[in-house]
């Protein structure tokens, strides 16, 4: 490996399966471990076998896959208590997934071994030794996770040394720490990790931590500036409770900001696209303020900022946006000013700068609407719009003539709603009906349904969020009831707004903003332009 190199060790397909409403289907493992091999990660945790049938048939499935740069993974526990490795099932189905590498995990906490074992501590000493010797006669690379390990250390560091000893003597190739709880302190993993350097190799370990204080980053980094070589985490730090170290943002900070060689060049500038690609698999709204990768990692509001980010990016960005694969975002609200204006209009290949009077109504407008329950910031799809339609550079590319949607109810069945839309589209109506879980749903297919013929590009998107937030009525604000929906076509992600007394009325401005930007954005394209839309 290259000096200063640190190895990227993905756990999503396993140990992020565990966090609440993460679940992929072994299909979508399959692509999400093609994907990750793609990127160059260095090892690839597909599952554990001997827990699920699902597991087990991921693995049968990526037998007649070639991983180009990855070392796909299997994961077990050590043999059981008081038998043999080759009689133990979860050994049996370790080895039966068939991988070059093979990562087991052992206790490390005594409390563990008296109290959740129920066991003798030499017999957990002799179940990690027995297994990795089994696993490497066999010829298998072996990642020895030592759970509990800070935990562990802290409560009797020589039970604790013990463990990661007994599994060097066998052969293990990496000896993974595990901060299991998530509960300790950078210091502390800094720490311990500097006293047992005196006993293991630290190019031949790693760090596996949880974020149930908030620090499994931090922790992961003041490891790997102990000397660590191994880092293991989940993309979008999904897993158990408060979830596992993000890799994403991990691998940010340790090739950009510490200068290690985690990933190549090309791969670092597909972080975005990896982030959003794990999310829409695991159907999870992407975090907009996730490090380095969210909508609002260089999102700017505050007109002092936009001025100086006009100027000089670096004034208030740590890094450029395209590094990983981000772009920078202005935001327009009625705490903006003429810059955030002016920079959003030159996105969409407008200069305003030259005309400061129609700057000024376009806020004044932005500012109107905001005190009526609209907010921009938010919905950056429906601010691209209000400024073309401000300047006259948008036609409508459908009008609605009508639409009504009904809900009913037969009895024990669920409800059931139905809509009806008539639009015109360049002199020709389109009359189509359709249902849905609800009547925004239903609403949103009947839409698509009747636009489908003329925009047949419609299919490419689809909604991935849907918000609806009652606002307290006041005499500044007429508004009862604002929806906010995010969209994607897959190459990217965008917001829209509606707001009225009538949560229907408030879905549809949404609904046909969202559609009205895919087809201005995919003009801008055929036109030649690069800005967006």
């Amino acid at each position: 490996m290259k000096k200063n190199s640190v190895l990227i060790y993905d756990t999503t397909l396993r140990d992020g399966t565990q966090g609440e409403q993460i679940n992929f289907s072994a299909e979508e493992k399959l692509r999400i471990a093609q994907r990750l091999d793609e990127a160059h990660f260095h090892y690839i945790e597909g599952g554990w076998p001997g827990s699920n049938p699902k597991d087990l048939r991921f693995f049968e499935m990526a037998k007649d896959i070639k991983f180009k740069n990855s070392r796909l993974t299997a994961f077990s526990s050590t043999r059981k208590p008081h038998i043999k490795p080759a009689a133990c099932a979860n050994m049996k189905a370790l080895v039966k997934a068939g991988t070059q590498s093979v990562a087991i995990f052992g206790k490390s906490w005594d409390l563990h071994v008296h109290e959740i074992f129920k066991i003798e501590l030499d017999e957990n000493l002799r179940m990690i030794s027995d297994s990795i010797k089994y696993l490497k006669d066999l010829g298998k690379e072996v990642l020895f996770d030592a759970e509990h390990f800070f935990d562990g250390y802290k409560n009797n560091p020589h039970y604790a040394v013990r463990v990661i000893k007994t599994a060097a003597a066998a052969g293990a190739d990496m000896i993974v720490l595990c901060d299991t709880n998530g509960g300790s302190m950078p210091h502390e993993v800094s720490s311990i990790i500097k006293k047992v350097s005196t006993y293991l190799p630290l190019e031949a370990a790693g760090i596996h931590a949880h974020n149930d204080c908030g620090l499994a980053a931090a922790n992961s980094i003041a490891a790997v500036q102990e000397g660590v070589r191994m880092v293991q985490g989940t993309v979008n730090g999904y897993g158990e409770r408060c979830g596992n170290a993000d890799l994403i943002l991990l691998i940010g900070n340790l090739q950009l900001k510490m200068g290690k060689n985690c990933l190549p060049p090309e791969s670092i500038h597909q972080l975005t696209n990896l982030s959003h690609f794990i999310s829409d698999t695991a159907n999870v709204p992407p975090l907009n303020s996730r490090p380095f990768v969210g909508r609002s990692a260089f999102a700017h509001k505050g007109g002092v900022h936009v001025s100086a980010v006009t100027k000089n990016p670096a004034a208030y960005e740590h890094i450029e946006p395209a590094l990983v694969g981000n772009h920078r975002r202005v935001l327009v609200s009625d705490l903006s000013g003429k810059s955030n204006v002016e920079y959003k209009a030159k996105e969409l290949g407008i200069d305003l700068e030259k005309d400061a009077a129609l700057s000024k109504k376009i806020v004044r407008e932005v500012k109107r609407m905001e005190d009526r329950g609209f907010q921009f910031d938010a919905a950056d799809g429906s601010l691209s719009l209000l400024i073309k339609k401000a300047i006259g550079e948008f036609i409508d590319p459908f009008t609605l003539e009508c639409f009504s949607v009904v809900t009913s109810r037969t009895g024990n069945n669920p409800c059931l709603s139905q809509a009806t839309i008539k639009i015109s589209v360049d002199g020709e109506d389109e009359l189509t009906a359709a249902e849905g879980n609800g009547p925004v749903n239903a609403l949103d297919h009947a839409l698509r349904k009747a636009l489908t013929k003329f925009y047949p590009q419609i299919k490419e998107m689809h909604l991935i969020d849907f918000k609806v937030r009652t606002l307290e009525g006041s005499e500044g604000t007429a508004a009862g009831v604002r929806v906010l929906l995010d969209s994607t076509d897959g190459a990217e992600i965008w917001s829209t707004i509606g707001v009225s007394e009538n949560i229907l009325e408030a879905s549809w401005q949404a609904l046909a903003d969202s559609i009205q930007y895919k087809l201005s954005k995919d003009i801008g394209k055929k036109n030649g332009s690069t800005q967006k839309p």
